[in-house]
């Protein structure tokens, strides 16, 4: 079941962004809801302050308590996040968003920087989080946490690639981490080497494997909308 209306400017100079109503939702029922969170809005508090999703949770509460996010998303990714009206369904959904096989499925849609030679593979690099001066990323290591990602490219335009990545593990930015060791960092991602935003990063697709399945597809973002009809076709 869906729904529109949001409201949301992002300016990719600042990542911030200005929201008079609440994100998409693109799926609900009484169990949970997937909201399409726009990049720019962060799913907590920040210490700063400003809007987050979980300012939005009066709006979208079922009883006197709740809802609870699933798992997150960094600040500047749009797309699929998950939200549990219930505590039974939180604690479900936390197990089916784990590692190993029969779990969620999560395919994120990518602008890369470049064009990998290959056109699909899969990528099997632990992962361990590395701070320098108070900045941090996620980098390949031997005795990090097991992380793999299936991949594909999906289109080529202006010698930049769309990419398909399929998450078997749930590690930190993993998806940037994982474009960065292949040589073609996220566009916009200057973390790992991709410039200057807005990160070209798309939650595209989040489903639970359940008896009464519980999942949606997210369109893309403004700022990666043009590169992807271009490369797909009008979604």
């Amino acid at each position: 079941m869906g729904h529109s209306g949001a409201a949301w400017s992002y300016d990719p100079s600042t990542s911030q962004g200005l929201m008079s109503q609440p994100p998409d939702i693109l799926f609900q029922d009484s169990r949970a809801l997937v909201v399409n969170k726009p990049a720019g809005l962060p799913v907590y508090p920040g210490r700063s302050g400003g809007l987050s999703v979980e300012d939005f949770f009066p709006i979208w509460r079922r009883g006197k308590i709740g809802p609870w996010l699933v798992h997150r998303l960094d600040q500047d990714t749009a797309g699929c996040l998950l939200i549990a009206r219930k505590k039974a369904f939180l604690l479900q959904a936390q197990e089916l968003m784990g590692d190993g096989e029969g779990k969620a499925e999560k395919i994120y849609w990518a602008i890369l920087r470049g064009v990998p030679v290959e056109e699909a593979g899969e990528i099997c690099v632990p992962l361990t989080k590395v701070t320098l001066r108070r900045r941090w990323n996620m980098a390949p290591a031997v005795d990090g946490q097991p992380a793999r990602t299936l991949w594909r490219t999906l289109g080529v335009h202006g010698g930049n690639a769309l990419v398909e990545f399929t998450l078997l593990t749930g590690r930190t930015h993993q998806v940037r981490a994982h474009a960065a060791y292949l040589g073609h960092p996220v566009l916009g991602d200057g973390v790992y080497g991709g410039g200057d935003g807005p990160m070209c990063l798309l939650a595209r697709r989040l489903t639970l494997p359940l008896p009464e399945p519980v999942g949606a597809n997210a369109p893309p973002p403004a700022h990666m909308a043009a590169f992807v009809e271009t490369c797909l076709g009008t979604l």
